[in-house]
């Protein structure tokens, strides 16, 4: 199917291959040592370099048959009609031979076929190249219930009245001055995938005359092919031992060193694919998927997940819906910024900031900080007037319903896609207690609920014990990033004075942004040195909690490094936007740290300019530096490995290495899986929510940033990495549920921005009751007229410490000593009944903040539950086709049952045979 369906011709010709006997393998160690494997000498095959050169002189010489073609492409025996499924790697001078000769010896008696190649850059590399027989593939297709096509879908179109089928006629008429779709693919170029079209039901010997069989060499597609052979591997023996079993715990001994299927050849060809066609499924993938030239287009889903697998199919699925949600996202953040640049030059509170030239601020810092006209900070008033505007509430609300709606349709997307890939009714296996589980808790035992066999047990004292330990690592490493923000704290109170004490007048007057702009990219290189760190730590607290299977395995580790990294990445965050300029006490009487480090104010226009340019930094800096180690590292691996071999061999001619020479040249994957892709994508969604009230420009970032990411990976996964196994997944598993806490954090930290970063509030507050309009009901531009004065309170300089005490007095403003300075606060003048006391609008603002935090969260919860109980995770029209599919399927199965016992009788009869015992 795979090859008719699609048009690429690979040459496959239908041949069926004897099926080895199955053999009883005694364990004995005798044996082993003394009986090596007959066929080891017999299929080792030393490879032979042979030149480009000569593979066209051969073709050129015409003449040459299916076999002879499929010799020279690398991916199949040397009798070019076997195909290779899997490939396993290890070395001679390995010690472990002992193990390897028993396992392969079981791998040829469950009936897979083994041939084995050396390097062409080492001897003492050893290929193994395994494939899977017809009658192998189907008994264990049927064990595996692996589902396959057995009839067309039959498409019904819904009745629809009049006036809808006018409605659409006049649809189409207004669609055909409109230019085509130009996002989706070429039909023409991408390939047939059958089995969508088809019903597909779990396969079975018995019933295999239901199923759509054109050639049975490639009835199994090659992923589904790759994972039936691995799934054998990981059920073979090769050593005497009720757990002396499995391809990955020979992997793990170092037995074998790699293990991987084949890519299907290049994913470059000489000829266009608009003339000639793909080559393979590679190359249309790099053609259809990996090229820049279709950034734009849709990705290629149903072939991902027929090459690489639901599993990763499932992750682009995502971050590819992930990706077209971001755009309403980004159009409105850019909108709020536009609205924020035409209302700059109406803004009230701006244009008093730049005309405030006779206010004079306090110093920021002791002593070498100057006293500043309160004009000085009107480019900085402008740009947070850019960001903290009117449109900013609306914003905050809208993402957080947007993470709401984003989160609820990509479940009905799930959906939609588990039932095309088949996935509705997959069950995962009963998994496998891992090896080290095994080794701990091998001696005390009981049943399993599920198999009724008995397997290891860890009793509930040692594992509470165990979580007891694991969590008190986590808490110290969360304090150990706390350390470190206390570290960047303590930098940003001690550089503002030598900043302000700087011989270059530039870095003399803007003092405070340069502390900001250096404490964040040295915060940004203390985040990546302490995330390889975390990730140290969080293996050894996973491993140490010992959990049974690998599913729990990586669940825990999963959560330890995104609590890790998220509290690593937004601890700084939280603080400039939380903490920063609010508990530093008011001229005379400063806080300070261990008594001596004045806290760091904001700066006079706001701290919102501070949290934007902590977001834009870490961001821009944090997307840069992992697509560059995604892409950037794996080219220069493989690279460097091509100069070896380039070096070893010289370069008089081109070498042409087989297919499984190639492959194992390229990087493996994460030892994680996709752990990396999906933890960077939750970090950068925690980013454009989480703060986005204080940067709406942050869903744009992201949006840019992902358009380049799907792109990359698609390169990384086609081009500079081994294929991976196919595996299955029907979501996307403990990821979905960080996801809906990033979103419920979210709504939280953007009411506290809003509430207390901004100056919303205490501008909203001054509008209604201390304003030209107080008690109009109004809060127009026009009230906001003498904002600027009232929120800046009254200092005597005589009252400063002397330690705090400038060293100019203020002189250069009006040729005379300053008496007085300002700063922000809502406090009492120095010669009232209580100096330096707040005054009433402080606990006017103060109980405007508590109150517009309660209802901004009570409000927008409520919108998000209802969002929640509106949208349904199935949607109505797929709930139909799931029932009518499985009614049809059950009459089709019915039908093809009755015509082929029909069929049988017809042909008793035929052959005159009486038939007493029939039935009537």
């Amino acid at each position: 199917m795979e090859a008719s369906s699609s048009g690429i011709t690979n040459g496959k010709t239908k041949v069926f291959h004897p099926v080895a006997k199955d053999v009883n393998i005694l364990f004995d160690e005798l044996e082993a040592v003394s009986s090596p494997c007959k066929d080891d000498d017999s299929l080792l095959h030393p490879g032979n370099l042979t030149s480009t050169s000569d593979d066209a002189s051969r073709l050129e010489a015409g003449g040459e048959t299916v076999p002879e073609r499929n010799k020279s492409n690398g991916l199949y025996f040397r009798d070019g009609k076997c195909r290779i499924d899997y490939i396993l790697v290890y070395r001679k001078s390995n010690p472990q031979t002992e193990k390897r000769e028993v396992f392969e010896r079981n791998i040829r008696a469950e009936g897979l076929q083994m041939e084995k190649e050396s390097s062409l850059i080492n001897s003492d590399i050893i290929f193994v190249k395994l494939h899977a027989p017809w009658e192998v593939l189907g008994r264990y297709a049927e064990q595996m219930n692996v589902r396959m096509p057995f009839r067309r879908k039959i498409y019904y179109l819904p009745r629809r009245y009049k006036f809808m089928s006018r409605i659409d006629k006049q649809i189409s008429r207004f669609r055909r001055w409109l230019p085509k779709k130009p996002m989706r693919l070429d039909k023409e170029t991408l390939p047939d995938l059958e089995e969508n079209d088809c019903y597909t039901a779990p396969f079975s010997q018995q019933r295999i005359h239901h199923f759509i069989i054109h050639n049975k060499e490639t009835f199994f597609n090659n992923a589904t092919r790759s994972r039936i052979v691995h799934h054998i591997l990981q059920r073979i023996k090769y050593e005497e031992g009720k757990n002396k079993i499995g391809l990955n715990r020979l992997l793990t001994n170092g037995s074998y060193e790699a293990a991987f299927p084949l890519h299907e050849g290049s994913y470059r060809s000489k000829n266009s694919i608009r003339t000639h066609g793909a080559e393979n499924h590679r190359h249309l993938l790099y053609e259809c998927w990996a090229s820049w030239g279709v950034w734009y287009k849709y990705q290629p889903l149903d072939l991902v997940r027929r090459y690489f697998g639901e599993k990763i199919g499932l992750y682009f699925a995502w971050l590819g819906w992930y990706t077209g949600m971001l755009f309403p996202a980004a159009f409105i953040g850019l909108f709020v910024f536009l609205y924020g640049v035409t209302t700059l030059d109406h803004s009230q509170v701006s244009k008093e900031v730049c005309q405030a030239t006779d206010i004079i601020m306090c110093p920021v810092c002791d002593k070498y900080c100057p006293f500043m006209r309160l004009s000085d900070s009107c480019v900085y008033a402008k740009v947070t007037h850019l960001f903290d505007n009117g449109a900013t509430v609306f914003f905050a609300v809208f993402m957080a319903v947007w993470a709401t709606v984003f989160l609820e349709f990509w479940k009905r997307r799930r959906a939609v896609i588990a039932y095309d890939w088949d996935l509705i009714d997959w069950e995962e296996e009963e998994e496998e207690i891992r090896p080290q589980f095994e080794a701990k808790y091998s001696k005390k035992e009981r049943m399993n609920p599920i198999s009724g066999k008995p397997e290891p047990y860890q009793a509930f004292t040692d594992k509470c014990s165990r979580l007891i330990v694991s969590a008190s690592g986590i808490f110290f490493m969360i304090c150990v990033v706390i350390a470190a923000v206390f570290g960047i704290v303590i930098y940003r109170v001690v550089t503002v004075s030598t900043f302000a004490a700087f011989k270059w007048a530039l870095i003399r007057n803007n003092s405070q942004v340069a502390t900001t702009g250096t404490a964040v990219c040295i915060n940004f290189c203390i985040i990546m040195l302490l995330n390889v760190l975390y990730e140290k730590v969080a293996l050894l607290l996973t491993n140490l909690e010992q959990p049974r299977t690998e599913s729990e395995w990586e669940n825990s580790f999963t959560l330890k490094m995104f609590l890790f990294q998220f509290v690593n990445l937004n601890s700084s965050t939280f603080y400039i936007a939380f903490f920063l300029g609010r508990f530093t006490g008011h001229p005379g009487a400063y806080l300070r740290l261990i008594n001596r480090w004045r806290l760091e104010e904001c700066h006079p226009s706001g701290c919102l300019i501070d949290l934007c340019m902590q977001m834009g930094i870490i961001m821009v800096l944090k997307q840069t530096w992992n697509n560059f180690m995604e892409l950037g590292y794996p080219l220069i691996q493989n690279w460097w490995t091509r100069r070896k071999v380039r070096q070893e061999h010289g370069s008089e001619r081109k070498i042409s290495f087989p297919q499984w020479e190639k492959d194992y040249n390229l990087q493996p994957m994460n030892a994680y899986g996709l752990f990396d892709e999906y933890l960077e994508m939750i970090l950068q969604f925690g980013f454009t929510t989480i703060f986005v009230a204080a940067f709406p420009l942050a869903p744009l970032l992201a949006l840019l940033n992902n358009i380049i990411e799907i792109r990359l990976d698609a390169y990384k996964f086609v081009t500079q990495w081994r294929r991976p196994l196919a595996s299955r997944a029907k979501d996307i598993g403990i990821w979905y549920g960080i996801l809906e806490g990033i979103g419920i954090l979210s709504v939280i930290t953007n009411a506290f921005v809003i509430a207390i970063t901004s100056d919303f509030i205490p501008r909203l507050v001054y509008a209604y009751k201390y304003g030209p309009c107080a008690g109009q009901g109004e809060a127009g531009q026009k009230c906001m007229v003498g904002y600027v004065n009232a929120s800046l309170s009254v200092f005597q300089i005589s009252d400063f410490e002397n330690r705090s005490e400038p060293e100019s007095d203020g002189s250069e403003f009006s040729g005379t000593p300053l008496k007085y300075c300002r700063y922000r606060d809502y406090r009492d003048p120095p010669h009232s009944l209580v100096p330096y006391g707040y005054t009433l609008q402080f606990w006017h603002v103060l109980a405007a903040r508590l109150a517009f935090i309660i209802v901004f969260e009570h409000l927008v919860f409520c919108i998000k539950h209802l969002i929640s109980y509106l949208i349904p995770d199935l949607p109505k029209d797929l709930r139909d086709r799931m029932r009518r599919e499985k009614y049809l399927i059950q009459e089709m199965m019915y039908e093809a049952e009755l015509e082929r016992l029909q069929k049988e009788r017809k042909e008793r009869k035929k052959n005159g045979k009486a038939h007493h015992n029939e039935w009537p």
